[in-house]
């Protein structure tokens, strides 16, 4: 089987595979969030993810070695401020990203597995 032929054929199965995965997600996100709302959860991770962005710029300014140049320093300390600040936010929704994912795993487990059946009938008789 060439190619396009191949594609063309498993078109169907990739679309399902994909939309399983983001419904998986989707019921992952509301499982964790027991129906709630994703802004309240949003706002306090961000809330708490300010002090390892505070010590992200600290360390930023800190870093340079030459002290001459106040624009790397500012730019350092920029840099170091959103890293921190990323990593608090991927921190402190991990959580959040582990319900999701794993929803989306076994949804699309379930899709795989169909297809796989559809592929590989079993004849029990």
């Amino acid at each position: 089987m060439r190619i396009p032929e191949w594609s063309r054929a498993n078109a169907g199965y990739g679309r399902k595979l994909v939309n399983s995965g983001l419904e998986g997600a989707r019921s992952g996100r509301e499982a964790f969030l027991h129906g709630g709302s994703f802004a309240p959860f949003l706002g306090k991770s961000v809330r708490r993810a300010l002090k390892p962005a505070a010590l992200g710029v600290c360390l930023g300014v800190l870093f340079p070695r030459n002290q001459r140049k106040f624009s790397r320093g500012v730019g350092c300390g920029l840099l170091g401020g959103a890293l921190g600040f990323a990593m608090g936010v991927a921190w402190q929704s991990r959580r959040l990203a582990a319900s999701m994912t794993s929803a989306a795993l076994g949804s699309m487990g379930k899709v795989r597995d169909e297809h796989w059946l559809e592929k590989n009938p079993i004849d029990y008789a």
